[in-house]
């Protein structure tokens, strides 16, 4: 069995990306709400701020998309590549 690579590597991205935009957008409305998680993304990401404004939002989710697409793919990649290369189970 083999991954498509395109397709994991766009659903990687919106998840991740998906996953920035609900915590960031609850921090919104409750001030303090996912705090560790958006300042994590925030030492990784540069230009990115875990404050609560729309922009920042935005620019998170962006960042969170790219980054999980490029993880998806890598990801993808080396399960087609490892997949071909070791013997199946009998």
């Amino acid at each position: 069995m083999r991954f498509n690579v395109t397709a994991l590597s766009i659903t990687a991205g919106v998840f991740f990306g998906g996953a920035i935009l609900i915590v960031a957008s609850a921090n919104l409305i409750w001030p303090g709400y996912g705090r560790a998680f958006l300042e994590l993304a925030a030492s990784i990401y540069p230009g990115y701020r875990s404050v609560a404004s729309f922009g920042q939002v935005i620019i998170g989710t962006i960042y969170g998309f790219v980054d999980g697409a490029i993880a998806g793919a890598i990801f993808g990649w080396l399960y087609n590549l490892l997949s071909r290369q070791l013997p199946a189970n009998p």
